[in-house]
């Protein structure tokens, strides 16, 4: 079976403000490897050949700039029409033509982390029969998210797009990877904004078929600045028996830890624990940074103590700053010296900050 992928990653990451400003939320990295290369990964591993990336042409510039390795897969495009979004269902249909599907194909967000296995996804869609088959997974809180409600043969009896807590039926949700059999065409209208979570799948399941595949591996959502930061925790613990960096003298590196090529740090410096540094971060001497990321080509000057935060990609952080829990600095900002930032402070691309602010804000 030639079997093919969708990555829906056409939204515009609005919770991820304003790190997302400058880049699609695909291109996060997660422990200094691009989210979309992490899920190319997952997908080649899975003896998928070819993937159709249903973008907007700014992302489609992006990626195209950014060139996350292609792990051997067929890679193509569909984009969203700029002045009329299609929405989840109307993405999907625009593969159609692209893809030429003869058989079920799988789709999935392009903004989680997961370690699902597709196969037996796959598996599960050719054996039940079903028209589309939803990957589930459990979680304690299901608001945010497209609950399903299973009756015999995990055929999904209902489907209900982020009830609140206390109408949901289950604990079961959407976690954005399906399979689709191609006859899914025939449901999705043409030229319209249509979304496959409130118009689709609700429509399936009255008709019996729609149904489940319940994932107990890794699913996590990066949708948020906190989120963000837990999947990278996450993945830090699971790398860390292989991290073997060597501690140079007068440097205290507190694992886990990620740290890219060609960073400079200091003498009297402590990174860590929970600590990811890009590529080319120059960090000064006698720097604090613990359960922080920091994108590439940063630059952190002495004695500043960053904890908890976001910095951005060739950020400037000057001397004596202290950053502090929920802070987020993004691409090319400059944080002048002695300067104290606090309680979900956010600072916007190139924007600079001259002055300490002790309250919630924005500078943009």
């Amino acid at each position: 079976m030639y079997l093919k992928a969708v990555i829906l990653a056409g939204g515009f990451a609005t919770r991820l403000r304003p790190l997302s400003c400058s880049r699609p939320k695909a291109l996060f990295p997660i422990v200094n490897k691009p989210l979309l290369q992490w899920i190319f990964e997952g997908l080649a591993a899975n003896e998928i050949t070819e993937v159709i990336l249903a973008v907007n042409a700014l992302t489609q510039f992006h990626i195209k700039q950014q060139k996350p390795p292609k792990c051997g897969l067929k890679i193509k495009y569909a984009i969203d029409p700029p002045k009329t979004p299609l929405g989840t269902a109307g993405a999907i249909k625009i593969t159609e033509k692209i893809a030429k599907y003869e058989e079920p194909f799988i789709v999935l967000n392009g903004d989680i982390f997961t370690e699902v296995n597709y196969k037996q996804l796959m598996d599960t869609h050719v054996k039940t029969g079903a028209l589309a088959t939803i990957a589930l997974h459990k979680v304690e809180d299901p608001s945010r998210y497209g609950v399903a409600e299973l009756e015999k043969g995990n055929r999904i009896k209902n489907f209900i797009e982020k009830p609140t807590k206390e109408q949901a039926p289950t604990n079961l949700i959407n976690a954005g990877i399906y399979v689709l059999d191609p006859k899914i065409f025939n449901y999705i209208p043409i030229d319209r904004q249509c979304s496959i979570e409130r118009e689709i799948f609700p429509a399936l399941a009255k008709e019996h078929k729609l149904f489940g595949h319940i994932n107990e591996g890794l699913w996590m959502d990066i949708g948020t600045p906190i989120e963000y930061l837990r999947t990278n925790k996450i993945i830090l613990d699971k790398l860390k028996e292989k991290n073997n960096l060597k501690t140079p003298k007068n440097l205290e590196i507190k694992k886990p830890v990620a740290i890219d090529k060609k960073v400079t740090i200091g003498e009297k410096t402590i990174i860590g624990p929970y600590t990811v540094l890009g590529k080319n971060v120059t960090i000064g001497d006698r720097v604090q940074i613990h359960n922080s990321i920091i994108f590439p080509d940063t630059k952190i000057g002495d004695n500043t103590k960053i904890n908890g935060a976001i910095i951005g990609e060739n950020a400037i952080i000057g001397k004596n700053v202290q950053i502090n829990n929920g802070c987020i600095i993004a691409d090319q900002a400059k944080i002048k010296d002695n300067i104290n930032l606090t309680n979900e402070f956010a600072v916007c691309p190139a924007k600079e900050v001259s002055e300490t602010i002790l309250k919630r804000n924005v500078i943009c």
